[in-house]
């Protein structure tokens, strides 16, 4: 029988804040990517910086992509030649193609081939519908979807070539019908990116490229506070944890264990999924309306 106390969601957030997060990549032994080269977008910070480390702990090599931060960027591509892995910072907005294709190319011309590529760039307006103007759409869009799109537009044909890839995309749980505000922008381009996931899953699959996508909850990142005061974190990470089954918010390690599945073989009879990691919320639209 269960002691009640350990149900009690106060006693679950203080045990969770007083524990130390385990670092599961602390444990991987079997080297699942193995000489595997990957593209990981947005990778200088938060989640896209775990993958990238994480994808490193596990064998491969790794294109560290990034837009505006080059110092953090090539951080990363440092951590991961003292793994003794290869590592690569390139410079793409995933927004523009011609940058994307030139990414690829070089990426081609370093290692040779791709095996993985992880959509992780995204950025994030938060506004309400009579906020919003054409050039935000465009902005949150162009990178959220269209960058999603653009990257594997590139990369498929050399996956295609090979008759093996794993793509996985980021998306949110805004996708599917959470309850914050400010997110009419975000959502959508998000909602856009499950439905490419399942249509490229369908188009690719005979070539043996799988393609997953992952929604992610209330993530402990950068751009989690974006345009947040203290105060409305503070409100954020109380409503999370009272709306969550695990009471805790999640971390990027959380996300990039996921995609370390993605994109290990262990997930090979696996595509065209929308996996949410969120730690059990249960406060969707989606679920009452």
């Amino acid at each position: 029988m269960i002691n009640p106390i350990f149900s009690h969601p106060s006693y679950a957030v203080q045990a969770w804040e007083e524990s130390k997060v385990y670092d599961y990549t602390e444990t991987y032994k079997s080297m699942r990517l193995k000489d595997k080269v990957s593209i990981v977008t947005g990778a200088s910070r938060g989640i896209g910086r775990t993958i990238a480390l994480t994808f490193a702990k596990e064998g491969s090599h790794v294109v560290v992509n990034y837009s505006k931060s080059r110092s953090k960027a090539d951080e990363v591509a440092s951590d991961i030649s003292r793994m003794r892995r290869r590592a690569t910072a390139i410079q793409a907005n995933v927004a523009n193609r011609d940058e994307v294709v030139k990414m690829v190319d070089e990426t081609i011309r370093e290692f040779g081939k791709i095996d993985i590529l992880a959509n992780n760039a995204g950025i994030i307006i938060r506004k309400g519908m009579f906020d919003t103007s054409k050039d935000e759409w465009e902005m949150v869009l162009g990178v959220n979807f269209l960058g999603t799109y653009h990257c594997i537009q590139a990369v498929a044909p050399h996956m295609i070539r090979q008759r093996y890839g794993k793509i996985i995309n980021m998306s949110s749980v805004a996708s599917i019908g959470n309850t914050v505000g400010g997110q009419v922008l975000y959502a959508p381009s998000k909602a856009a990116v499950n439905i490419l996931t399942r249509k490229l899953a369908h188009e690719l699959g005979p070539y043996n490229i799988n393609v997953n996508a992952i929604a992610p909850g209330a993530v402990r990142t950068e751009m989690a506070s974006v345009g947040r005061s203290e105060e409305e974190l503070k409100k954020i990470r109380e409503t999370t944890m009272s709306s969550t089954a695990l009471r805790r918010m999640g971390e990027p390690q959380d996300i990039a264990n996921a995609a370390l599945f993605l994109a290990s073989d262990e997930s090979s009879f696996i595509t065209g999924q929308v996996i949410v990691v969120d730690g059990g919320r249960f406060d969707f639209l989606s679920h009452s309306l």
